[in-house]
């Protein structure tokens, strides 16, 4: 089924409440956060908080179901939110990115393809957000999820 921008925003705003509030996460949703490349006021999607470490993440959300100019809009919002100052992810979903954007958000090393599904359980579609997560509070224990300690 096609979501919105601000359903997906809010799916993935979901995903991270139930799969991380636990490990202290704070959600936040539309943060006005300085400016854009071009000068505009910048509202960041998602804004999430490790209370006990002060660590605070920003997540852009980008769904296009059918093709159009959200194409034209994807170079732009990766260089953008590249520079908000803070560790930053661009989750994706989606039928309606062309190829060519397909290949330059999988290639980006900030964006995430990031798809829950209504029971929020951790998969293959919202792996690459884990890792971003991972990334940027050190929660090692989502890489090697499911693996045992090599051991001699």
């Amino acid at each position: 089924m096609p979501l919105t921008g601000t359903q997906y925003a809010n799916l993935v705003a979901g995903y991270v409440v139930k799969n991380f509030g636990h490990r202290g996460l704070t959600v936040y949703r539309e943060v006005a956060f300085g400016k854009t490349i071009i000068g505009k006021n910048r509202r960041i999607d998602i804004v999430l908080i490790e209370e006990s470490t002060r660590i605070a993440m920003a997540i852009e959300c980008k769904y296009q179901d059918s093709l159009g100019t959200a194409d034209e809009k994807i170079p732009y919002a990766l260089e953008d939110v590249a520079k908000i100052g803070m560790p930053v992810c661009l989750t994706y979903a989606g039928e309606g990115f062309s190829e060519g954007i397909r290949h330059m958000l999988a290639a980006s090393p900030i964006s995430a393809y990031c798809l829950p599904d209504e029971t929020f359980t951790a998969s293959d579609a919202t792996r690459e957000l884990d890792a971003a997560l991972a990334r940027t509070f050190k929660w090692w224990d989502l890489v090697v999820r499911g693996k045992t300690p090599y051991r001699l």
